[in-house]
């Protein structure tokens, strides 16, 4: 199974927003939307980086003081994220998720944002994956094949 395959499953919609946003308006998003990160884009729409939430905590813990609602996305966000290919595998992605320790993997096609994987979309494929062969192992050990 690809990451096109889970694109073409979930969808492509990828939430974003202007690098000169506050945090305060990110972290609006992030619970309107029910989502656990933002692609960050400059003002030509051209993507230059993630935000989640535990980069808005790593901020709050660095102690911004009163000034962290209104700091800009831009100083707070992961800048030159991990990005995979749509041609890249479940399994491929799962293997950068855990060695970065990142939740969230955009996926991009000459410098176009096609869609974003979560570490669910990822658990959620390879469970579809598995449940396929166990349901031919059954049928193959319960004689349902003919020959």
């Amino acid at each position: 199974m690809t990451v096109r395959d889970i694109l073409a499953s979930k969808g492509r919609k990828v939430v974003t927003i202007n690098e000169n946003s506050t945090l305060q308006a990110a972290i609006g998003v992030f619970f309107e939307k029910k989502i656990g990160s933002l692609m960050v884009v400059d003002g030509n729409d051209k993507v230059i980086g993630i935000l989640s939430p535990n980069d808005v905590l790593k901020t709050v813990h660095e102690g911004c003081g009163d000034q962290c609602s209104i700091q800009q996305v831009k100083n707070v966000m992961t800048a030159n994220p991990i990005c995979a290919s749509e041609d890249d595998s479940v399994d491929y992605i799962q293997a950068i998720m855990t060695k970065y320790r990142v939740r969230h993997i955009p996926i991009m096609e000459k410098q176009q944002l096609k869609g974003i994987v979560s570490i669910g979309d990822i658990v959620n494929a390879l469970i579809q994956v598995r449940e396929v062969e166990i349901r031919h192992l059954t049928d193959y050990i319960e004689g349902k094949y003919p020959g």
